[in-house]
């Protein structure tokens, strides 16, 4: 379950990443202080550094892996 900390970060670091703005852990700070949501200090640090090391467009684009099915197992039901 996610935190309300987490949940805030992420919003903000897609506000940054829709404008075009460089995502750090004090824009980060600044986004959720104006929302009036409390978090813990360690919450923007973290999140800046994930954007950093991750492409944020590849992880929004990214599908959900696609369930094996039978076929892909090497036999079938009617096999």
């Amino acid at each position: 379950m996610s935190s309300i900390g987490e949940l805030a970060c992420t919003y903000a670091a897609l506000i940054l990443f829709d404008d075009g703005i460089a995502i750090t852990a004090e824009k980060i700070a600044q986004l959720v202080k104006a929302a009036n949501v409390p978090i813990e200090s360690y919450w923007p640090g973290l999140f800046a550094k994930l954007a950093e090391k991750r492409n944020l467009e590849e992880l929004i684009m990214n599908e959900e892996p696609k369930e094996e099915s039978d076929d892909d197992m090497g036999f079938s039901l009617f096999d």
